[in-house]
Formats: C-alpha cells, structure tokens, sequence
C-alpha cells in the first residue's frame, strides 16, 4: 500500500467550503529534483557540445577576438575593412551601444571563420596516412612537418568528442583496387581451376554490374558520415536472427595477477561504482580520446555503452539508448532488483553499494522458475523472442518490470558460482571462467543489454557485452579504467616504489573503504506476471539455450614463455608473429589453409568501426610449408617469418586506411539487393566462410598506471564463439613484453575441431618459431 500511496503526487476535493488541495510533498520534492537534475543535464551537455565543436579554439578565443576588434576599433584602426562602419550605419547609428553591438557581431563571424577554417584544416591534416607505414626513426620530411604542424594546433587539451566534426570521412576505394585485392587474399587458398573460375566472376562483375553499384554507393559516401558503419550496424548485427549468446556476444575476464578481496558484495560495490565514474567521463566528455601519437582516433561508439540496450524485433531489432538512468538492474539468487545508483544528487559511495549487495546476498528469496529463467528469452531466436515480447511484456507489471532492465545503467549478476584460477594446472579453472563470461547458465545473463558485469562468488569479476552497438576496444576500455580505479583509487593509494605493487584498496577484512553517510535506499524486487503459458516457454528457452551452451568448447591459455618483448626481437610485429603461429596451427591441425578473418579498426576515420584484414598470404603459406618442410633451414625460416609479418603489416595498415576488401564489397552488395539486381560474384563471396576468425584485444588505453610495467593488472583479455560451425575463435591479448593470453573456441559438434586440441597446437607452434631465433 505504501507504494500505491506515494504514486499519487497531487489530489483535491470539491467541498462546499472550495477546492482542497492534497500533494505529497516527498514525492513533490523528487519531481522537482528530477526536472532540476534533467536541466541541469541538457545545459551541461550543451555546453560541452559547443566547446567539443570549437576545438581547437575555446570560449575565450572569442572573448580574446572581441577585446582586440573594440581596442582596435578605439584606435582607429578598423581590422573589419569598413564592416563594421557598414553595419553601424544599416542598424543603430554610431553610438557607443551600436559601436559594441557591431564589433560584437563582426567578432563572432570572424572567429567562426576562423574556428571552422582551423577544423577544416585538422580535417585535411588528418586525411593524411602515410605515418602509419613510416618507421618514427626512418619517417619522411613531409611526414615530420606533418607531425610539427598537427601537434601544433592540437596543443590544447581535447574532450572526449573534439574531434567528430573533424576527422575525414571514411573513403572509398576504387572498384578495380578492391576486386585486385580480393584476388590476391585468395590466390594462395584456391587451386588453379577454382580460382580461375573467381578471376572470370570478378572480372564479369567489373564489365557488368559493379561500376553502376559503384557509382550509387560513391554517392552515399558523398552524403553519409561513413557508408559503411549503419549498414554494417544493421544488416550484421540487427538484422541477425540467431540467439545472441554464444554468436555475437562477446565475454571478459578478470586480471589474473593479482589478489582482489573475497567479499563478493565488497568488489561488486567497487565496480559498480568504477563503472559509474567511467559513465560520467563520457557524459561530461572528460575521457581522454584514444590517439595514435598526436593523431586521433572516432569516439563516436562510447556514446551508447550505458543505458542501452537491443530491442528485439520480429524482422530486425534496434538500439534504443536513454539519455540517463539512475539505476542498475541486479540479479542475484534467481531474482532481478532494481538499485537506485544516486542519493539525492550524489552517486552512492562504495561501501553504502556494499550494504544494499549484503542485503540482497544474505536474504533468501522467493522464486519461480519462470523468473529464475528469464533472462533466458535473451538467448532465444529473435524473431521468437520479438513475438513473445509483444504478446506478454507490452502492458501491466511486466511492462514496468522490463523497462526498468532495459533502462538500466547496465547490469549487475551477483552469481553464485566461485571464479578459480591454479597456476600449476589452471586450463581447467580458465576454460570455466571462458564459459561462464561466454555465457553463464543460460539464463542468468541479459543478453540484450549493452554489458553485463558479473562478480563471482569470491569476488572475481568478468563480463558479457553485445556486439551491436560499439566493438571490443570500447568494452575493452571501460574494463580497464574500472579494473585499474578499482586497484589504485578506491580505498588508498598505489605504490610505485615495489615491483609488488603494494595496494590499499580495501579495509583488512575486505570490506569497502570509507563510512556510511545516510541509509542507502532499499532495493527494489521486480514483479513479473507470468502464468503458466509463459513459464513452459521460458522454459523451452533453457533447453534450447542448453543445447548451445553444451556445444561449444572453450580454451583459455595464458602464455608466459615470452611475449612482445622477445617477438619485437626477433624483427617482427607482435601482431605478426602471432598471426603467422595461428596459421602454422591451423595448418598443422588442418592439413590445409583457409580463408581467415582479423579484425582491424578504422577510427582513423568518423564513425569507423571495423575492417577485415586476410592474414593468408603468399608470404605466410612459404613460411608455413618451410616450418613443415624438415629440408629447410632456420636461417631460411627467420627469413620467410620476417617476411610474412612484413606483409601482414602492411596488409594490416591498408585495411585501417580503408584499403580493405570486405567491406567495400558487403556495401556493394546491400545497394545490388536494393536494386534488385542479381551477382553470383558478390554471393560467392558473401557466403566464404571464415573458418579462423581471431582479433586482437586491445589494451593500456588508459592512463591511470602503465600497465606495459604492470602487466597484472591487464585483465587476461576475452573471446567469442566461433563464426563457422567447422571452425576456430581466437581472441588473444598482449599484457606487457612476456604474458599473451589466447582464448580459442570451437563446436563440440564437428568431428574435425577442438578448442583444446588447437591450444595445445597453438603452444608448440609458438615454442617452435622460438626455437628458429635461439640458435
């Protein structure tokens, strides 16, 4: 009743003395503050919208370029050419009102001239990308001027979204370029026959159809901010109808170097809060761009990693992003919460977070099965799950109930499991940990929602993101800042007088540092109403879930035989050397090469996203078959796998300056279906399947601790399913010069892979190309 009664804000009654009016004034006081904190918000975000769209210059620039006209204008000395004379005599005569008024206008036209002359200038500056295949020792002149200038006029400070109006949009290759390349990544896969058929298809499709798809999209890229990334976003991910758990979700784990407290409530309460303060950066847009030297990289994907979530649609979802949320939804023992995140205007401390997670730890609660379930409709089929959302979630409480998941800031899992890890035999305890950041239970994860953080039993923590709305080194990121602020800010300080790192982030018996202000407020229990029609679905969601889950093997290795530091000195790149041991693996698990899909960003550009790199070559197949071939030298091996990396790289940079292959064309063949025209060329290549598809996490994209000297704190990275029923994942993540984490995966279901068999694969490759520079 309590609750029926505070919804009510305002009532009156009509008597025959007049009106009566009745308000509650708590909740009166809460609106208020609501529409106070709404405002505030908007003027906030205007303002560093403003300040992010003048970048270089700054609000004083203008107060600067207003002084000096009207001082100038004192002096006699007009710098407006007669302008500002014109304009006196057009509206207020020359009085001292109509003197300031005029010089007032003329300097904000000439300082938006200015202003938008100096981003035009950034923007030519930074369509420039020959730096990226010149060695800092070895660079050019022109590249060297480029850099002096560039850091020049951006010495100021940037904010998080300084540079969207400026960076260059994504350009576009020409056909013939692309269809060359194509042909190249599959010379070295294809026998003779086969590959003449493709040479004959591609250059069909270049007499035929293409130049005319070039040509539409050619005008899309006139009038797009990038024309690759919203049909990428749709047509890839919305529009995809398989369950999003296990075949686009992506999972994170927990740094393994070091020793977090056990209180389960203690570090859920730390990263919660991490997470808001990451959350705040982005809103305020006091995160620090990512930059490649003094060259800056799209910022434009952090915008949706909180209070977002996929909306399941029937033919296609969608993004569905709120401007704010005050809490986070939680769900712990079979239960889902909703947690206030904010007391009054201030978020909650830590150790106020930790006493509202005790509570909901220590109470047992209550529940069906339908509710324990039902984060399993998240891993259904989409259009199913579409259906059944409309038909049971569109009204009532389980309207309200929903909406305050899918509204939340993200969400929190408190399982009920224990994260382990043994170094003496620790393949065991990792592939768990793969498969509980993977997928969890099935139904313990919202799979919708933009991340998921999960905090073990023992106070480990992982996460499970989708794919849709930003790629990996944006979860990437929020995972680092709120690893490392969780170590070295809550609770003390870091020491870095002691390789130990000595840290003081919690009291002695691992409680949250600090004191309890005011009573937190209580969590709130959503309601479901769930009849027994929806429960038998639910749980036909859990079976089916099941099954995906017992289908898929997980492999996690961490590597500290060597890392980046040896494969620097061997004159390779360590993204490379990597590579070339994925594809010695596969060889040797294989027999045979395939066609293999890297991922490579393109926020070189606005709103890039990703770009596919082919990492067979020529040059990797030569050094495979030399690693094979017992006749061959060391000295010629070196030789080929410095070789084959020197491509790779090469391959690598082309792709990040939209020289790639697989985009261009995925976009060609969204305009051929729009024009209902049919291409067997661009079929057959939709359809190759990726049967070695790896990536690379990135990581030290914070500036709290450098964590190339502290690797223990770099999280041991995460994965993905595999893409092809027949074939491998890989994810892997370089901490510092002697640690690199793989995450491999595969189906249980084909008799020809394991996850297993290719890390222990994976191991005596990367032993072997060792042993080729230990001579």
């Amino acid at each position: 009743m309590a609750e029926a009664h505070s919804a009510v804000a305002f009532g009156f009654t009509i008597t025959h003395d007049g009106v009566s009016i009745n308000y509650d004034q708590e909740l009166l006081k809460v609106v208020c503050q609501t529409l106070l904190r709404n405002y505030k918000r908007r003027v906030a975000r205007f303002k560093n919208n403003f300040r992010s769209g003048i970048y270089p210059a700054s609000p004083q620039s203008l107060l600067f370029t207003l002084m000096l006209v009207y001082a100038f204008r004192l002096a006699k000395f007009d710098l407006s050419f007669g302008l500002i004379g014109w304009l006196q005599s057009c509206l207020l005569g020359h009085s001292i009102v109509s003197t300031l008024f005029c010089c007032a206008l003329y300097s904000i036209v000439l300082w938006l001239l200015v202003v938008q002359a100096l981003r035009l200038s950034i923007k030519l500056l930074l369509s420039y990308k020959r730096w990226l295949y010149q060695r800092v020792q070895n660079c050019s002149i022109v590249t060297k001027l480029y850099m002096l200038v560039l850091k020049s006029i951006l010495k100021h400070e940037p904010m998080l979204n300084s540079f969207q109006g400026a960076l260059p949009r994504l350009p576009l290759p020409s056909l013939k370029d692309t269809l060359r390349r194509h042909l190249e990544s599959l010379e070295p896969l294809l026998e003779k026959e086969p590959y003449d058929r493709m040479c004959r298809l591609s250059d069909e499709f270049q007499r035929t159809i293409g130049p005319k798809l070039q040509r539409y999209l050619l005008l899309k890229s006139w009038f797009s901010s990038n024309y690759v990334s919203d049909w990428w976003e749709e047509y890839v991910y919305l529009r995809g109808r398989s369950p999003l758990m296990i075949n686009s979700n992506y999972y994170g784990v927990d740094a393994l170097g070091y020793d977090s407290t056990h209180k389960q409530a203690a570090r859920a309460a730390n990263m919660t809060y991490a997470s808001l303060i990451f959350r705040r950066l982005i809103e305020r847009q006091e995160l620090k761009p990512i930059m490649i030297g003094c060259v800056p990289l799209c910022s434009a994907q952090y915008e949706r990693a909180f209070n977002t979530c996929r909306i399941p649609g029937v033919v296609s979802d969608t993004l569905k992003h709120w401007n704010d949320s005050r809490h986070i939804a939680v769900y712990v023992k079979g239960c889902w919460f909703k947690v206030m995140i904010h007391n009054g205007n201030r978020l909650l401390k830590p150790c106020e977070l930790e006493k509202i997670f005790e509570e909901l730890l220590r109470l047992e609660h209550e529940t069906t099965d339908a509710e324990k379930y039902l984060g399993a409709l998240t891993a259904w089929e989409r259009s199913r799950w579409a259906e059944f959302r409309q038909q049971h979630f569109s009204r009532g409480v389980n309207k309200a109930s929903l909406h305050a998941i899918e509204s939340s800031a993200f969400i929190l899992v408190l399982d009920d499991e224990e994260f382990l890890f043994d170094e003496v035999d620790d393949y065991k305890a990792l592939d768990k940990w793969a498969h509980v950041g993977l997928h969890g239970k099935g139904y313990d994860r919202w799979f919708d929602k933009s991340f998921n953080l999960i905090i073990s039993k023992n106070g480990k923590c992982a996460l499970n993101a989708e794919h849709s709305w930003a790629d990996g080194p944006i979860i990437s990121h929020y995972f680092e800042f709120t690893m490392i602020y969780d170590f070295i800010k809550l609770g003390g300080y870091f020491c870095y007088s002691t390789r130990s790192c000595k840290l003081y982030r919690y009291t002695a018996d691992g409680h949250c540092v600090g004191e309890v202000e005011v009573k937190p407020p209580a969590p709130q229990r959503l309601k479901w109403h769930l009849p027994d029609e929806c429960c038998s679905i639910i749980l036909k969601c859990v079976v089916e879930a099941e099954k995906l889950m017992k289908d898929v093997e997980m492999a996690l290795m961490v590597y500290k035989d060597f890392g980046k530091g040896f494969m620097k000195k061997c004159g390779t790149s360590p993204d490379g050397f990597i590579q070339m041991a994925l594809q010695l693996t596969y060889y040797r698990d294989q027999k045979k090469f395939c066609l293999t899909y890297e991922a490579c960003m393109t926020r070189l550009y606005r709103e890039g996203r990703t770009e596919t790199v082919r990492p067979v070559t020529k040059e990797s197949c030569a050094f495979v078959r030399a690693m094979e071939d017992p006749n061959v030298q060391n000295s010629e091996r070196r030789f080929l796998l410095q070789k084959a990396c020197e491509r790779h790289q090469r391959g690598y940079l082309d792709a990040m300056c939209s020289k790639g292959v697989d985009r261009h064309l995925f976009c060609l063949y969204v305009i051929s279906r729009y024009l209902e025209l049919d291409s067997p060329f661009l079929k057959e290549v939709l359809s190759e399947p990726w049967r070695l598809s790896t990536s690379q996490t990135p990581q030290q994209q914070t500036t709290l601790v450098d964590t190339n000297k502290y690797p223990e704190f770099v999280s041991a990275g995460g994965g993905f399913g595999p893409v092809a029923d027949d074939g491998y994942g890989v994810s892997y993540i370089i901490a510092g010069d002697h640690v690199v984490s793989y995450h491999i995966s595969a189906k249980v279901s084909c008799p020809t892979t394991s996850a297993s068999r290719f890390r222990a694969g994976l191991r005596k490759s990367l032993s072997d190309i060792r042993a080729l520079f230990e001579e």
